[in-house]
């Protein structure tokens, strides 16, 4: 007599453009945060609430949506100075490995692409929703990651040194992702 057992299957999900962002706060002049956000963020999600492990996470950035509330500044990002949107259209992430680290919450390992640079990068997901139905009969959940990464080790380099001693632009950014997630049949 053979035993059954339950099988896991990981649920696709698509980011609902429409309803994510990925913010990023980077240090100005050594004295206050400048925010900042990609308005484009896509991707897909597989996940297995009873193997996170097997779970895999890709997600994209257009660069060419980067926006700060300033138009010279965000004209500036767009140069080959940052994130040379002529050249390098996308930020990625592709994630490695998944873990558990408590109910609603998954440490996200994955190389993180940025111009021609890829490194590893952690994001700590604080809270993975359960699904909802939306009115039109979808179900969706939302989730919130964040890591913080040194924008040099991507290739982006360009600073003014200040009279003062400092540099305008710091180089630890502070990026949070809050996306909306929409199960694919």
């Amino acid at each position: 007599m053979m035993s059954t057992s339950a099988v896991s299957v990981a649920i696709t999900y698509t980011i609902d453009t429409a309803h994510s962002h990925a913010q990023f706060k980077v240090r100005h002049m050594m004295i206050a945060n400048v925010r900042g956000e990609f308005s484009t963020v896509t991707g897909t999600v597989q996940f297995d609430e009873s193997n996170p492990s097997a779970a895999m996470v890709r997600v994209i950035l257009d660069t060419s949506t980067v926006n700060t509330g300033d138009e010279q500044r965000d004209q500036h990002l767009k140069s080959s100075d940052f994130f040379d949107v002529a050249r390098y259209p996308k930020i990625t992430f592709e994630s490695t490995a998944v873990t558990a680290a408590g109910p609603g919450s998954y440490v996200i390992a994955g190389d993180l692409t940025i111009r021609d640079a890829t490194r590893p990068v952690v994001l700590r997901v604080q809270e993975l929703t359960a699904e909802q139905k939306d009115p039109w009969g979808n179900l969706r959940r939302g989730a919130n990651a964040k890591t913080k990464i040194n924008r040099k080790d991507f290739g982006l380099e360009w600073n003014l040194a200040l009279e003062a001693g400092g540099f305008l632009v710091g180089d630890e950014i502070d990026i949070t992702l809050d996306v909306e997630l929409i199960r694919q049949s």
